[in-house]
């Protein structure tokens, strides 16, 4: 193991070094991916020295006290002790940290979300879902642009897309990919009856071009009048654009833009990131070909998730976990809830490697 640290050490020092380099500064793809590598080694390596420098504390201090009597010894047994503890504590901090990296941390995100079963409640909820997450990532201090939107006539969307920037936005926001589940009275709802509905929620890292190539003949390209609620035109020229991929039958439309040229490159940047993600997921064998395995098909009794207005609570039926902080939530709370399915998953992936 001591070796292994060694090595890591040596590598991040190298990479250091390598960030002033003519040769690297002078690349921006190659400065980017090492500034990546860079910041994600950082804290794991400063574990490596705070655990070097904590059993030699601990040797020192056991040294010492062969050497000492009465009060003194005690004195030296008591620093023993302690930097023992802290080496133990190390010691489990580390092996959570030399778990294998998520290669998608550190990218942006795009999210999208989507009114699914419960009419236009459903699409109601789904704007309180872009609201929650929008609160969460001003929280964290991430910047959130958004890319798309489609409202429906009631003040809810039928469809939004989101990117979301922040170091680590990824890590926290990979969790959110599925159904989600409401529970309460509709604003729709003359006799106070309890409704239930849903909105689907898929997260995915923008792609770069480097990331993936797509062959300009598998895609079929239309442009058309960008339209509003109820179908009233908003602009008076062909600037929407909806790309098709063939091979897969992906489509993204874009429209929020006024040029066309522009609204083009956003829905290449969605489509792209969908490809990428596509292949993960087929490469981990664990995703349909259109994204079915996150977002599910959207019925009430599919969900990752349940909010629950009356009972003020929110529940993640993945691991079981429940907080009576809904409305604290939808604020933007979300930390308590991330982190129990950041701690689950650290708990899973060391058992894997025991």
């Amino acid at each position: 193991m001591n070796s292994r640290l060694e090595s890591i050490e040596r590598d991040y020092n190298e990479l250091e070094v390598s960030l002033g380099s003519p040769e690297v500064l002078g690349d921006q793809n190659r400065l980017r991916e090492a500034s990546r590598k860079y910041k994600q080694l950082t804290p794991l390596v400063q574990c490596i020295r705070d655990l070097w420098s904590a059993r030699g504390d601990a040797a020192a201090a056991k040294e010492l006290m062969i050497e000492t009597t009465g009060d003194e010894r005690e004195s030296f047994r008591a620093e023993a002790t302690a930097a023992d503890t802290r080496v133990e504590e190390l010691e489990a901090q580390l092996q959570v940290l030399l778990l294998p990296p998520d290669e998608n941390d550190g990218k942006p995100v795009i999210m999208e979300i989507r009114g699914a079963e419960g009419g236009e409640e459903a699409n109601l909820f789904a704007r309180d879902l872009m609201e929650m997450y929008t609160a969460y990532a001003s929280k964290r201090g991430w910047s959130v642009e958004t890319m798309q939107i489609d409202n429906s006539e009631m003040g809810g969307i039928n469809q939004a897309t989101l990117m979301f920037k922040g170091d680590d936005a990824w890590s926290h926001l990979k969790f959110e990919g599925g159904p989600h589940r409401v529970q309460r009275v509709p604003a729709t709802e003359a006799q106070g009856r309890i409704h239930t509905s849903s909105a689907t929620v898929a997260v995915m890292v923008e792609a770069e071009e480097l990331d993936l190539e797509i062959n300009a003949n598998d895609l079929s390209i239309d442009v058309y009048r960008a339209s509003g609620a109820g179908g009233q035109h908003v602009n008076t020229t062909d600037s929407a654009v909806r790309i098709t991929h063939k091979p897969t039958g992906l489509v993204v439309a874009m429209q929020d833009e006024r040029s066309q040229l522009q609204n083009k490159l956003r829905a290449m940047t969605v489509l792209r990131s969908r490809l990428l993600k596509l292949r993960q997921e087929e490469q981990e064998a664990k995703a349909s070909v259109e994204r079915k395995a996150q977002i599910g098909g959207g019925g009430r009794g599919e969900k990752i998730r349940t909010y629950n207005y009356k009972e003020n609570r929110i529940t993640d039926h993945r691991i079981g976990f429940t907080l009576y902080q809904l409305q604290a939530a939808l604020g933007g709370e979300l930390d308590p809830v991330i982190d129990a399915l950041s701690a689950d998953l650290r708990a899973r992936q060391l058992a894997n490697n025991d």
